[in-house]
């Protein structure tokens, strides 16, 4: 699972039929942005909990749905300045 921030909405009229018509939302992993299926209603500035690979698919709604990252959550509190600064103090070998 990743934790990535939502972006922006992607519009995309011309798909696959296999697409349907998910929502699809840009996400940034750290300072990379990607393309996600949103399941869940996510908007811009929302934190996620994001799926890749077959977990993807699924949660997308089919094991046969053309997706390789999928928004399954919205994470309700995070801080990712504090987040950074305890996986720094614990690579340090602090409690």
């Amino acid at each position: 699972m990743l934790i990535c921030k939502v972006v922006k909405p992607l519009v995309s009229t011309n798909r696959i039929p296999d697409f349907e018509h998910k929502h699809l939302q840009v996400v940034l992993d750290g300072s990379t942005q990607k393309v996600a299926v949103d399941a869940v209603g996510a908007i811009p500035g929302d934190w996620v909990i994001c799926v890749g690979s077959s977990a993807a698919r699924e949660a997308a709604g089919s094991k046969s749905y053309p997706s390789d990252l999928t928004i399954v959550g919205i994470i309700d509190h995070w801080d990712p300045e504090a987040a950074k600064a305890d996986a720094e103090r614990i690579a340090a070998g602090g409690p």
